[in-house]
């Protein structure tokens, strides 16, 4: 945490606001008093004029630590860096080992990256203030940040406001224009020149609340003070801001005990810009705490006033906070954003803008001093703040950020050396406005089908029902990445693209072969709509019938898993399904059930993953009730990759027949999409016959790749439907699959408690059976710092009749647990074990609630496998 009243002096007083001394030049001995009586009252301006004398007389060192340090609280960083360099080169004994973590700070906010980071890194190798080594870190990673982030973003253009009217050498601070923008309202003084308060009775040595008339073809008018409903003598007036229908201001009355605030507290005054009332402290808001930078805004569907204070029990030094408004001026209790946005550092200046928070801070790695950030709200939580780039932040200290109603323009106040200034090049703020210009770049695909006409002849036509797929390769592989937009009455198809994006375009259609073509958007620099056309050729009739022979491995093409994930999707239910119909009509037949992972992890764990997604098929299965002897669930991890059939390279343009997609040819497919397409392609299930008929047939609809969609009469094609047990439950997507809990019977209750998180939950016939009862099944682990573990654990006891045997205990990664101690032991009735669980936050990004299923190799009196669940929760700190 900076000096609280350093970051209010820069951000609500300037440092050439100075109190009446008499000068003196009697005495080195005067002149060192009079220094100390000024730096204690914060009189840095008059501070530095006594010290700096008092050196040129003597030329003392032991007045260099203080010259150093009133430069850097004045802002004057080009002096103060040479001072600190003196100081530094003089201290042989390391005295002042504290002054390299101030002197690194004076080179980051001049731009000098690779400079502070070499001095950051002294400091935290000799420092001993544990906090502000703390601190230096956080410096240190600006600085890297700084030299690693891209320049100024395209199409955002800064500019100084006039320096005739608006931007004098004195600071302006907070602007706020009116809903019309007619109007520019903004705090500032009178002058161009260091303001000595030499007299409590004159408006002029206050900080007053101004408006500027502003026009297109004149520009800002001079600025006029507001009258004394706002502007009350014997106050600063300063931070305003107005509701988003300006019929209300928020400002801070402030008072001064020497050159210290001693009071800020939030007025809100009515009216509009032609008829503002007398002003009113708001309620609630305002106590024995400063209470600074009041900005409407939205949380949970309510106004709310955001402001920063210095109140007991924040995070650091200046916090945010809000307060809902309940009408007629009145607020409820103030309540603090939280480490979300608050940290040990200091936020100020918060401004709410279409679901969006918009500060400045000094706790987060930054460019400079203090850097604007932005937070989305999700009407929940905060997503972690991030820096608005070099667009907008420089080594200086960027505040009040602003937006007007459309979103594309703006302002903000910044101390940056080409403004002007009163005392050195950093010292004081302009405010500098911003617009983002509205280019825009996009897409107009056309699909046709190439058809074959009676005289032999192609003819283009456009195509009803297909699918044009838009694939980003410049962000990485996935759903956030792709667009895709189905025409069944049109074959014109529109997407926005981005700047200096890499496209993959893929248009395709059931009854035609699919067209891939690639495009960029590199170097494009004014607005532009780009025009595709997709020709498509018709695919030829299928064979209604396929002969599947022994030993012939069959893909089932609606099996497919996720990256690192063996669950059963809902699409899989599809062919799943199928084999439960083909092993219902031939009851002969043993198959294999081979599982497939791409190249990406370890050769072992793909290996273990590939069997776990074939144990979880065989176990769909077995609920349906086929017998476990019937198949065999077989995993081959990375060693078989895919051989491309005809078919797949009819239906994937980038491939050919005969290609084998191991890692090393997937590393040459040219986008991360098909590279992506080519490992899901190895993500597989495949069936075969082992045993039984030579050979059966099937028709090519029961195999075919569907959407999640009722195939209607393709189930069972070859025979009559086979309806599967009465108990067999639909399977959720993306979770395990578990056998349905029936509604408890309470007309014979069971004879042992049964939990509702057990298969057998419900079911009056438990002879013989196991019964797992657990001393608890669900578990709050608290909250967990993002990347730490936690270890707990279950005990249960066999509460049954029947030996107990668990078969496989599943979990997401995030979760291990001791199941090779546990799989296969057999638990007689009475005894009792312990599932111990470790649980790994790396990967997580949210509060969850974890699932582990156990499955047991014992079946219930009904035939279907007897499943077990637990969960534990957690909340994520980040």
């Amino acid at each position: 945490m900076r000096n609280i009243f350093s970051l209010i002096f820069c951000l609500l007083l300037p440092s050439y606001l100075v109190l009446a001394q008499p000068i003196s030049t009697s005495s080195y001995e005067t002149k060192l008093q009079l220094g100390e009586e000024a730096l204690a009252s914060k009189d840095y301006a008059n501070a530095l004029t006594q010290y700096e004398e008092a050196y040129d007389d003597r030329k003392d060192d032991a007045l260099v630590p203080l010259l150093a340090e009133i430069n850097m609280q004045l802002r004057d960083y080009r002096t103060a860096e040479r001072w600190y360099k003196q100081l530094l080169r003089r201290d042989k004994d390391n005295v002042f080992t504290e002054a390299h973590y101030d002197f690194a700070r004076i080179l980051k906010m001049q731009g000098k990256y690779d400079e502070a980071i070499e001095e950051f890194q002294t400091y935290l190798a000799i420092g001993t203030d544990a906090q502000k080594k703390q601190l230096a870190q956080i410096e240190l990673n600006g600085a890297e940040l700084g030299m690693s982030m891209p320049g100024n973003a395209k199409g955002v253009t800064v500019e100084a406001l006039d320096r005739k009217t608006i931007n004098t050498p004195v600071s302006q601070y907070t602007p706020a224009l009116n809903p019309a923008g007619t109007i520019l309202y903004f705090a500032s003084w009178v002058g161009k020149d260091i303001i000595i308060m030499d007299d409590e009775n004159d408006p002029e040595k206050y900080a007053r609340i101004y408006m500027s008339a502003v026009s297109e073809k004149d520009g800002y008018g001079d600025p006029v003070p507001l009258g004394p409903e706002i502007n009350r003598p014997g106050y600063h007036s300063a931070n305003v801001s107005l509701s988003p229908d300006g019929r209300r201001m928020y400002f801070n009355r402030i008072k001064l005990t020497g050159n210290v605030p001693s009071e800020s507290k939030i007025y809100l005054s009515e009216g509009g810009d032609d008829d503002w009332k007398s002003a009113n402290e708001v309620v609630g808001v305002n106590g024995d705490y400063l209470a600074l930078q009041p900005s409407v805004g939205e949380l949970y569907g309510k106004e709310v006033l955001f402001f920063t204070s210095n109140m007991e029990g924040g995070e650091g030094g200046l916090d945010i906070y809000y307060a809902t408004y309940q009408g007629e001026g009145v607020y409820g209790d103030p309540v603090n954003l939280g480490p979300s946005i608050n940290t040990p550092g200091d936020e100020y200046t918060p401004f709410w803008f279409d679901g969006t928070l918009y500060f400045s801070s000094d706790g987060y790695p930054s460019l400079g001093g203090q850097d604007v950030f932005y937070a989305v709200w999700n009407g929940t939580n905060w997503s972690a703040p991030n820096n608005m780039g070099k667009a907008y932040n420089t080594a200086a200290d960027e505040i009040s950020f602003r937006l007007f109603d459309d979103g594309y323009r703006g302002f903000f106040t910044s101390n940056r050396p080409e403004g002007r200034s009163v005392q050195g090049k950093t010292c004081c703020d302009d405010i500098y406005s911003f617009a983002i210009a509205r280019q825009f770049v996009d897409l107009v695909v056309g699909a046709f089908g190439e058809n074959i006409q009676e005289d032999g002849k192609t003819k283009r036509e456009p195509l009803m029902g297909a699918t044009v797929q838009l694939i980003d390769g410049s962000v990485a592989a996935g759903v956030e990445g792709t667009q895709s937009l189905t025409m069944n009455n049109g074959n014109v198809f529109n997407y926005g693209l981005t700047f200096e994006h890499a496209y993959t375009l893929i248009a395709t259609h059931p009854d035609y072969f699919p067209d891939t073509m690639t495009f960029n958007t590199v170097g494009i620099t004014d607005s532009k709509t780009i025009e595709q056309r997709m020709y498509l050729k018709p695919r030829p009739k299928e064979p209604e019938f396929i002969t599947v022979e022994i030993e012939q491995p069959i893909e089932l093409e609606n099996i497919l898993y996720d990256f690192d994930d063996d669950r059963i999707t809902k699409q899989s239910e599809i062919d799943l399904q199928t084999i439960f119909e083909l092993m219902n009509e031939y009851p002969d037949m043993k198959i294999e059930l081979g599982s497939h992972t791409d190249a990406r992890g370890e050769d072992n764990y793909n290996k273990d993953l590939s069997q776990r997604r074939a144990e979880s098929a065989r176990r769909w299965l077995m609920r349906m009730g086929i017998g476990r002897d019937r198949i065999v669930a077989q995993g081959y991890g990375e060693t078989v990759p895919k051989t491309v059939t005809a078919k797949l390279a009819e239906k994937l343009a980038f491939l050919k027949e005969g290609d084998i997609l191991t890692e090393d040819f997937i590393k040459t497919l040219a986008t991360e999409a098909e590279q992506e397409e080519a490992h899901q392609q190895n993500r597989r299930t495949e069936f075969k016959i082992i045993e039984g008929p030579t050979s059966i047939k099937i028709k090519t609809t029961r195999l075919k790749k569907q959407d999640d969609k009722d195939r209607g009469n393709d189930i069972g094609a070859a025979s009559s439907p086979v309806s599967p047990p009465a108990a067999a439950p639909a399977v959720k997507a993306s979770t395990p699959v578990r056998p349905a809990v029936a509604a408890p019977r309470t007309t014979q209750p069971d004879p042992v408690k049964v939990s509702t998180m057990s298969s057998l939950h419900g079911q009056t016939n438990l002879k013989g059976l196991p019964i797992m009862q657990f001393t608890e099944r669900t578990k709050s682990i608290g909250t967990v710092p993002k990347g730490e573990k936690r270890t707990f654990s279950y005990t249960f006891t066999n509460k049954g009749t029947g030996n107990l045997v668990i078969d496989l205990i599943s979990a997401c990664d995030c979760t291990t647990t001791n199941q090779d101690e546990l799989v296969g032991k057999t638990f007689k009735p009475g005894q009792s074990g312990t599932l111990h669980v470790v649980f790994d936050s790396s990967e997580k990004d949210e509060d969850e609630t974890i699932d582990i299923d156990i499955y047991l190799r014992n079946n219930d009196n009904q035939g279907h496998p007897i499943v077990e669940m637990l969960n534990y929760s957690f909340k994520l700190k980040l």
